[in-house]
């Protein structure tokens, strides 16, 4: 099984990956938790240059450092892990690119299919988005550590973000589910862990 978390700044994936990793342990369900960009080596490195707040980047630049990124992260860790049939949570994914470099950078997604498709990257069987208010996600964000180059953005790109995930999750019902992230972190917790088992006990 492949699920995938998506949400802007602030919308608490963070907290939910870690009550998420309790619970599988707990009650002994495998799961290999992930993340982009940064969860190989090479990933690292491409991580550090993407929220360093010094660099400027164009966004086709930085959309390809992301792919690079990805495709380390398919080959190494994603494929190998489902082909030995185990579950695999990745902290952002596909709708990530589409969302920040699509809608935020401004990138056609005509053209992006072309950078993307090509690649057969492997489907999310689930994905869950954390749907929260621009700038209650940005007041939470700021009150956390330093800001990376991504939370310096002006608001007017996270609102094109949350509007191209709100989008993307009316298209795509069927895979996307979207839990409203101003209910409290244990409510958060609960919908999204009886969405995964309910998954799980389909496949």
């Amino acid at each position: 099984m492949f699920i995938t978390l998506e949400g802007s700044e602030g919308a608490g994936k963070s907290t939910l990956i870690e009550s998420l990793k309790k619970y599988f342990l707990n009650n002994n369900i495998e799961f290999i938790f992930t993340k982009e960009p940064g969860a190989t080596e090479e990933g690292a490195e491409l991580r550090k240059l993407l929220l360093d707040k010094t660099i400027e980047l164009d966004p086709i630049s930085e959309t390809f450092l992301l792919l690079a990124d990805r495709i380390e992260h398919v080959k190494k860790i994603i494929n190998p892990a489902l082909e030995e049939n185990k579950n695999v949570l990745s902290d952002r994914y596909l709708d990530s690119t589409y969302a920040y470099q699509g809608a935020g950078r401004k990138i056609n997604k005509d053209e992006l299919d072309k950078f993307i498709k090509p690649l057969n990257f492997p489907e999310p069987d689930l994905t869950i988005y954390l749907d929260l208010p621009v700038e209650e996600g940005l007041m939470r964000a700021k009150g956390r550590d330093k800001l990376d180059r991504f939370e310096e953005e002006e608001i007017d790109f996270f609102e094109r973000i949350r509007d191209s995930y709100l989008k993307l999750a009316q298209e795509d019902k069927h895979r996307i589910f979207t839990i409203d992230s101003t209910i409290s972190e244990a409510e958060v917790f609960e919908l999204a862990k009886d969405c995964i088992e309910k998954k799980l006990n389909e496949s």
